[in-house]
């Protein structure tokens, strides 16, 4: 069967790249599809991730005013559609473009929808707060559910993100674990290292992650937390790093090919976002058998962590609580080590070999 991702890009270091890696190299390698990528302005840039190679990538140019960008965007997937003639498009693009997919080029091939992020997604800033702001998102909102509407498969992540798209006809389908490390004996001593990873947004919420850190760092000054991610100046998160008097013990580093050694190593994986719509980066640390918390915010965390058993799930926002069972797992190395043991168990449900054959069936199911 012949297949089309189209995304925006592939050379970056998020989690919806390291998702259609190892997808996409799975059911190229595994199942013997046929995979295309298509990608907007990508050029000749390298993924950052390892992609199969049997897999075949296409890149179109996009770009001017709003009306250039959005005939360039159509004449460019009409040609690449009339070239490779795909039975499936499956679409992997948070922004608006993306759910208005069949709007703008019909259904004549099965079109899925897949959707990374929640829907506060889009909407979640620091400057979202006027009234005129909030009329236009609602409005924007109206649209995006819309449009989900009219794909042959809207597919989301998690339960919980089914909240978000009311009266959808939505199928979920978690992420894979990119890490096989389920069974292995981790012999790579762990260290007093709590470690973040992801892009620095305001929507990741590493401000609050600061803010947690002053807390723990003043009762466990012997233990370090590491963010891994592609850096966002505008945020001045070192400038108030430096401030709060946090520069020995809390490091902000660019993102590395390498993060499953620093998975191998760490004691602790903390993530203090305010919205995902899975958390990739939770599966990828309970493969190595680090225990989690996280906020419990729209959606994901809560579907992954089992509460209290391979870590904690914490109101949104509240900051002293997330200190608090931080504080909890670093002082009890017992409850530690056993919370360790439960996601190497726990995670197993989110193997290539099961997540990837459900989607097998939902793409023939389509062709039918």
């Amino acid at each position: 069967m012949k297949l089309l991702y189209i995304t925006n890009a592939i050379n970056g270091s998020g989690g919806l790249e390291r998702v259609l890696a190892v997808k996409a190299s799975y059911l190229v390698d595994k199942f013997g599809y046929e995979v295309h990528i298509l990608t907007l302005n990508d050029g000749d840039k390298k993924p950052f991730y390892n992609f199969s190679s049997a897999l075949k990538f296409h890149d179109i140019k996009v770009g001017g005013n709003p009306i250039n960008y959005f005939l360039s965007y159509r004449k460019g997937i009409k040609q690449v559609l009339k070239n490779i003639k795909p039975a499936i498009i499956s679409v992997c693009d948070d922004g608006l473009k993306g759910l208005l997919f069949p709007i703008i080029f019909g259904k004549k091939i099965p079109v899925i929808y897949e959707r990374h992020a929640s829907l506060d997604f889009n909407f979640i800033s620091e400057t979202n707060k006027s009234a005129n702001q909030k009329l236009k998102n609602y409005c924007v909102q109206l649209v995006m559910v819309w449009g989900a509407k009219k794909f042959n498969a809207f597919v989301i992540l998690t339960n919980g993100n089914k909240k978000d798209w009311n009266k959808v006809n939505c199928t979920v389908i978690p992420n894979p674990a990119p890490f096989q490390e389920f069974d292995q004996d981790f012999k790579k001593p762990k260290k007093n290292l709590v470690l973040a990873v992801g892009t620095q947004s305001f929507n990741k919420g590493f401000d609050r992650l600061i803010s947690i850190w002053g807390m723990i760092v003043k009762k466990h000054p012997d233990w370090r937390l590491e963010i891994y991610g592609k850096q966002n100046k505008k945020l001045n998160l070192q400038q108030i790093i430096k401030k709060q008097g946090l520069s020995n013990s809390l490091i902000l580093n660019d993102p590395i090919k390498n993060i499953a050694d620093k998975y191998a190593e760490a004691s602790i994986f903390v993530l203090p976002s305010r919205s995902e719509g899975f958390g990739m980066v939770l599966i990828e640390a309970m493969s190595f058998g680090v225990p989690c918390v996280a906020f419990d915010c729209p959606h994901g965390p809560a579907d992954i962590i089992k509460n209290n058993e391979d870590g904690y799930v914490v109101d949104n926002g509240n900051i002293e609580e997330f200190a608090e069972k931080l504080a909890d797992i670093i002082e009890n190395q017992e409850k530690r080590e056993q919370m360790s043991e439960e996601a190497k168990i726990n995670v197993k449900r989110y193997a290539p070999e099961k997540i990837i054959p459900i989607w097998d069936t939902l793409f023939k199911s389509l062709i039918k």
